[in-house]
C-alpha cells in the first residue's frame, strides 16, 4: 500500500486534529473529576484518562482509515515480524505526560503521528489544558492554534551564537543533563533553562522559543513521533547523538538519546561527549 501523498496528508491532518481535540476533551473530564492511578508492568503510571483516550482515538482512526494499522502505547505492541512489513501506520500516545497529569501540572498532550518509510510524515500534538494544537505534514506546513484563534505558521529559531535557550525534562536524566549543561556553559558562558513535561518540549523548539531540547533518558517511539514531524517541517532536526535522524518501527520501540534542535549550524551533540 502506497504512503499517502501530500494532499491526502493534509486531509488526514485536518481530520486528526479533530480526533486529538475529542481525546483531549475526554481527558479533561477525568482530570476535573478525579481518578485512580495504576501501575503498568514497566512501572510507569496509567490512569482512566489514558485508557479512554486510547479507545476513542483507535475508534476514530479505524473509521478514518481502516486500512492503516495503529500502534498505541496503551495496546500490546505487535510482533516485529508483523510490523516490519508495514509501509505506514498510525503511532499514538493517547496521554503523553501521565506524571504531569497526575501531578496536575497541565503539561500533558495527545500525540498522533503517521509513520511512512520509518519517518513521521504527519504529526498532531494537542495540549488539552491550553486548548492548543501543533500539527504538520510532510510537504506542507507546521502550525499552532489555540482555541478558536486563526492557525499560525511556526518556524524554528536560527541559532547565531548567543547564550542558548534550552528546554528539558522535569523528571528524567538529571545527572546526564547537568553534565551536558556544564559543557554548554563552558563554551557559551551560560544558558537559559526551562523544564516541562511531555512532547511540548519538542514543540517549544519548533515554535522558535528554545534552541535545543536534549533528551538524555528513556523515551519510546510514540513519545516523539508526532512532535518530531512538527519540528522537522518547522525547519528543525531531531537526531540521535551521532547526528542521524531518529527512525521508527524498530524491533525495539525504545528511542536512543536524542537532540531536538532548531536552525543554524551548531552541532549540539558534541556536548554529549563523555556522557554515558
Amino acid at each position: 500500500m502506497a504512503i499517502p501523498g501530500t494532499r491526502q496528508l493534509e486531509e488526514f491532518a485536518d481530520a486528526v486534529t479533530g480526533v486529538a481535540r475529542k481525546a483531549g476533551a475526554c481527558i479533561l473530564e477525568v482530570y476535573d473529576r478525579g481518578f485512580d492511578v495504576d501501575t503498568k508492568q514497566d512501572g510507569s503510571p496509567v490512569t482512566t484518562a489514558d485508557r479512554l483516550a486510547h479507545e476513542l482515538i483507535i475508534e476514530e482512526l479505524n473509521r478514518l482509515s481502516p486500512e492503516i494499522p495503529v500502534l498505541s502505547e496503551e495496546s500490546p505492541v505487535a510482533e516485529f515480524d508483523d510490523r516490519r512489513g508495514w509501509t505506514h501506520y498510525w503511532l499514538i500516545d493517547p496521554l503523553d505526560g501521565t506524571r504531569e497529569f497526575i501531578n496536575r501540572r497541565g503539561e500533558f498532550t495527545v500525540n498522533i503521528a503517521l509513520i511512512g518509510a520509518r519517518q513521521p510524515v504527519l504529526g498532531v500534538v494537542y495540549t488539552p489544558v491550553q486548548d492548543t494544537v501543533h500539527w504538520a505534514w510532510a510537504g506542507g506546513g507546521a502550525f499552532r492554534q489555540t482555541g478558536t484563534r486563526p492557525p499560525a505558521a511556526i518556524r524554528v529559531k536560527e541559532y547565531n551564537g548567543e547564550i542558548p535557550t534550552i528546554v528539558a525534562s522535569r523528571s528524567h536524566g538529571k545527572g546526564n543533563l547537568e553534565k551536558f549543561l556544564a559543557s554548554v556553559k563552558n563554551k557559551y558562558g551560560g544558558y537559559e533553562l526551562t523544564s516541562m513535561g511531555s512532547a511540548l518540549k519538542i514543540c517549544i523548539v519548533a515554535e522558535g522559543k528554545a534552541d535545543i531540547y536534549p533528551r538524555l533518558g528513556p523515551t519510546s517511539e510514540w513519545d516523539t513521533a508526532a512532535a518530531h514531524c512538527v519540528l522537522v517541517v518547522a525547519g528543525g532536526r531531531l537526531t540521535d547523538r551521532a547526528g542521524a535522524p531518529l527512525l521508527y518501527n524498530k524491533e525495539s520501540i525504545l528511542n536512543p538519546w536524542f537532540m531536538a534542535s532548531g536552525g543554524g549550524d551548531e552541532d549540539w551533540c558534541q556536548y554529549l561527549s563523555g556522557i554515558d
